[in-house]
């Protein structure tokens, strides 16, 4: 079993919700990235996902945004925003996805080719991806090739997925489905939707597969009101808003009681 599965696998049998937080890669420093990855771990995540910094992140908030900018401006690159997930993958439990585009996947290797990524976020411990920008229609093959490292590929589905979509996203996506909470883009909201909890009961009836809600979810109460219909509760924006605004000595206290407050509520 892939380890995203494994992972969800192992909450269910203790009735757990999978907390999810994100952070994006070399943001203030890929030495920060490095403590941060176990220190989430520490604080409850059960998974984490880190953004590959782009320089048209079109699924992201202005929170985001800025923090791909900053992590651009510092020289991250995708190479080197895996080789620091390989320096503390191997002495994780949780899983760690990625969050890239696809543009900066086929840029990785020669040939317009996702092998070269593929066999290097395999290499790095990585255990799934997320492409936003990669509708399902066109990702068969990916998620085909990603299995075959032994990744899981993770599609999105929206609050505006007809039932026909809804269900081959559900046949494609892997490890777990990621649920987008509001159309547009990533970004801490005060309000979440009311049509968000029939989105998800509807996409339930359709897969057994888990179902993970991100975009927007920004506080202790939305996580946890989010995690009585779902499988799991992803937190960016927030998160990363918490980080940056934090003191630079004081950068990873601030996220692990920010991801501990979370799984008090979760």
């Amino acid at each position: 079993m892939h380890k995203v599965p494994a992972a969800f696998h192992r909450l269910r049998r203790v009735g757990r919700k999978a907390l999810i937080p994100f952070i994006m890669g070399g943001d203030h420093g890929l030495a920060l990235t490095r403590r941060l990855l176990p220190a989430l771990e520490q604080a409850g995540a059960d998974l984490i996902e880190v953004g590959i910094p782009f320089s048209d992140p079109l699924a992201d908030g202005p929170v985001i945004q800025a923090a791909s900018a900053r992590a651009l401006n510092a020289g991250t690159t995708p190479a080197r925003v895996l080789r620091t997930i390989a320096q503390v993958s191997r002495r994780m439990q949780a899983p760690i996805l990625v969050l890239t585009y696809w543009n900066l996947i086929l840029q990785y290797g020669p040939k317009d080719s996702p092998e070269a990524f593929l066999r290097a976020a395999a290499a790095a411990g990585v255990a799934g991806v997320i492409v936003p920008d990669l509708p399902v229609e066109a990702g068969a093959a990916w998620a085909h090739a990603a299995a075959a490292h032994g990744l899981s590929a993770v599609f999105l589905a929206a609050p505006t997925s007809g039932p026909a979509r809804l269900r081959r996203i559900a046949r494609a996506s892997a490890g777990f489905i990621y649920y987008v909470s509001v159309t547009g883009t990533t970004g801490v909201r005060r309000d979440l939707p009311p049509q968000l909890v029939h989105g998800v009961r509807e996409l339930k009836l359709i897969t057994t597969k888990p179902v993970c809600v991100g975009f927007g979810i920004s506080t202790a109460a939305q996580a946890a009101a989010v995690a009585r219909v779902a499988d799991g509760v992803i937190v960016g924006s927030a998160l990363v808003d918490a980080i940056a605004k934090a003191p630079a000595s004081g950068r990873v206290l601030a996220a692990t009681r920010f991801v501990s407050l979370l799984r008090r509520r979760v």
